[in-house]
């Protein structure tokens, strides 16, 4: 770390950044601006960097990458569509600026600079003693200037931010004047901003599509997006009538040109079969006007978000729709992401669904696991990390799961505002065998279903792990589980085959526990509080002082009490 070597008396003049900097980088900085003023070249080839997302939501930064597993790399691309005096791209554990890792670009007006730098806990920058975002060239062409760098997963250098699966939250900012140095870089005076990705994509290969493949796409009708931040838009299509059963065995995003930076993420659910038919309904999804009937479509049939691909179901398995028990009815939902309150843009963006009338091996089918929704679960408010767990027990899985096991291949993470960290694990006869999905850097404002690495095989007697961890350290009272944005969930949907009748499998403590942790409570505490069984259990956690000793007891309460156990196939009824 330089600047200790800085603080310390030495007899040398000490060194000014700049002239660090430029030892670091006479190669680099010459090679750079020598590039920058006479390069005129075409672009890089885009099958080199197939995966693709907008920086900013002017769209003036784009960043295209691949992942070597073999070399335990990542090669990026970065455009500069409008380039002043530099840029920062960096890695940050939730979006931060302070505490981050950082490949930098600055001119002082003379000269090009590139280095890794990090920011300490102020946001001051430092240039990192290790180099480990390697510039490998720059390129200008009409559209702008090209940076290829390269970057290691894990450096060992603990200044660097250490890439794994799962949500990567990269940040970037412009330089829109020159800089005397590295050092005078004001990180909180940018134009900056962050850009969630899964940035280790599966390294899987495509199955081979059936010829009679059809398509069909669920879009919005050009619907003017709201100038404001955040809308969650929602539209109703319905499938042919008499439309047999099909397989779902791709899914793709279609987004309007223009709009990428805008549309965040959508999903396309199918209602429940149960009602003969469903309103139509085109607007937002919290408006007084939707008709309450849309709430019993929640079937999920696609899920994209931005930065991902095309989702492929594998080769001997497809998501069945259409035919009888199954809706006619779709309900798209869109979400825009709107900082710069743009107005009046339309957008028909949707997904494009390709499926077969050859039906496939297996129907695939999505299980949720994970907590059950109940406030009897509850987060304490000033927690920085408070884990909670859902099992899908052996009990279950020998009673619901054929005796040739079930094949995990896709999974999708969902928590409300306060996760922060979601994983699941496969145990068997006691003992953890394998991590179905894990992300240890989740945000609620990115959930996609990610294909995983390899399929999991899930045999009976075998138990899946759920554990989520929450933030409340901007709250004030206990957040309870529940369907509301300000109560929580933690469920992993895994995306499995062949289908069983198991749609759900999971857990909370068991109530009759948590009644003797209430009055537990009550006993120790001064003030009499209600912890009469008239009064509801989010009631009874709203009122608790939240000492030590009252956070430690619901730790180990949640650690040690036996558990109620849900069971479900898909009618909601139990398993015995």
């Amino acid at each position: 770390r330089m600047q200790n070597s800085r603080s310390k008396p030495c007899s040398c003049p000490s060194l000014k950044l700049r002239e660090v900097a430029s030892m670091y980088f006479t190669m680099v900085a010459a090679f750079l601006v020598i590039l920058v003023v006479a390069l005129q070249g075409s672009a890089p080839r885009q099958s080199d960097f197939p995966y693709k997302v907008l920086l900013d939501p002017q769209g003036l930064l784009e960043l295209s990458w691949n992942v070597s597993y073999p070399e335990q790399a990542v090669h990026f691309q970065l455009l500069i569509r409008e380039l002043q005096f530099g840029l920062l791209f960096g890695m940050s554990d939730r979006g931060e600026f302070e505490n981050a890792d950082l490949a930098v670009l600055w001119s002082d007006g003379h000269n090009s600079y590139f280095g890794d730098a990090w920011s300490d806990a102020k946001g001051q920058l430092h240039m990192d003693s290790q180099q480990d975002y390697r510039l490998l060239g720059a390129r200008r062409a009409p559209e702008g200037l090209y940076l290829l760098f390269r970057r290691a997963f894990s450096t060992c250098d603990p200044k660097d931010y250490l890439i794994e699966d799962g949500t990567v939250h990269l940040i970037y900012g412009i330089l829109e004047k020159p800089v005397r140095s590295l050092q005078a870089i004001n990180i909180s005076a940018l134009h900056g901003g962050l850009q969630r990705v899964q940035l280790l994509k599966p390294n899987i290969s495509i199955p081979e599509l059936p010829s009679d493949m059809k398509t069909m796409e669920i879009t919005a009708p050009d619907v003017v997006i709201p100038s404001q931040e955040t809308t969650y838009w929602c539209y109703m299509a319905e499938l042919p009538e008499g439309f047999p059963k099909h397989h779902i065995i791709m899914y793709e995003p279609v987004v309007t040109a223009g709009n990428e930076a805008l549309v965040h993420h959508m999903e396309v659910f199918q209602c429940a079969a149960r009602f003969d038919s469903f309103p139509h309904y085109n607007g937002p999804c919290d408006s007084k006007m939707k008709p309450e009937r849309l709430n019993y479509c929640r079937h999920v049939l696609a899920a994209w978000a931005m930065g991902a691909q095309a989702f492929y179901y594998p080769e001997e398995a497809g998501l069945a729709f259409g035919g009888p028990g199954s809706s006619r009815y779709l309900r798209l939902e869109i979400h825009y992401h709107n900082p710069l309150v743009f107005k009046g843009r339309r957008d028909s963006s949707g997904i494009r669904l390709y499926y077969t009338a050859t039906l496939r091996p297996y129907d695939a089918g999505i299980m949720e696991l994970g907590l059950v929704y109940t406030p009897v679960m509850a987060i304490p408010p000033g927690e920085d990390s408070f884990t909670l767990t859902g099992y899908c027990t052996d009990k279950c899985t020998q009673l619901a799961l054929p005796a040739a096991g079930i094949r995990i291949f896709a999974s999708q993470l969902h928590t409300h505002l306060a996760g922060r960290k979601v994983v699941t694990v496969l145990s068997r006869d006691g003992r953890e065998r394998q991590v179905v999905n894990a992300d240890r850097h989740y945000s609620p404002h990115f959930q996609e279903i990610r294909m995983l690495k390899e399929v999991v095989a899930v045999f009976p007697g075998d138990e899946l792990i759920t554990t989520c961890t929450y933030n409340t350290e901007d709250r004030s009272r206990a957040t309870v589980g529940g369907f509301g944005i300000l109560e929580e969930m933690c469920v992993n949907y895994v995306h499995y085959y062949p289908q069983t009748q198991l749609e759900l499998c999971k857990s909370a403590v068991d109530p009759g526990y948590l009644h003797r942790y209430f009055n537990l409570v009550n006993r120790f505490n001064d003030e009499e509080i209600c912890m009469c069984p008239q009064v509801s259990v989010p009631q009874q956690f709203y009122s608790i002082p939240w000492n030590t000793f009252n956070r430690d007891v619901l730790k180990s309460l949640y650690g040690f009490a036996p558990i109620s156990m849900h069971c479900n196939k898909s009618s909601a009824v139990r398993f015995p």
